[in-house]
């Protein structure tokens, strides 16, 4: 089993910044990927951010795309995700995930576990 813990949420005024991080311990020289997700109530978990583990090669979704940075820890075994000019329609539960399927998907169904999750909340 792999277990992950977010943490780095929190309340923040609309242009401000948050680095989220996501601890993880178990198989982690398993993993193909991580990744961020997001979900607000109400609506479907949304795809943010991955990273392939072996190579450092990112992927964004269209949320994301230049505001937000993933990067990884490997020593640690952390991966940690930088949003600058957040947005209050950024508010959601945040999640990492893992995956060790050797595929680019991006939909939920293709990560095997699964944080959590850490509040970010931005207020206008």
């Amino acid at each position: 089993q792999v277990q992950l813990v977010e943490s780095g949420g929190g309340l923040v005024q609309a242009g401000d910044s948050l680095r989220l991080s996501c601890k993880t311990s178990g198989r982690s020289r398993s993993w193909y990927s991580m990744a961020w997700f997001r979900q607000a109530p109400g609506n479907p978990r949304q795809f943010v951010a991955q990273i392939i583990w072996s190579t450092g090669s990112t992927f964004y979704g269209d949320s994301a795309k230049g505001r937000f940075t993933i990067s990884k820890d490997t020593a640690e075994n952390t991966m940690s995700l930088q949003m600058n000019n957040l947005k209050p329609e950024d508010t959601a539960v945040y999640y990492c995930a893992t995956k060790t399927q050797s595929v680019l998907a991006i939909t939920p169904p293709a990560f095997d576990y699964w944080g959590q999750g850490t509040q970010v909340t931005v207020s206008a």
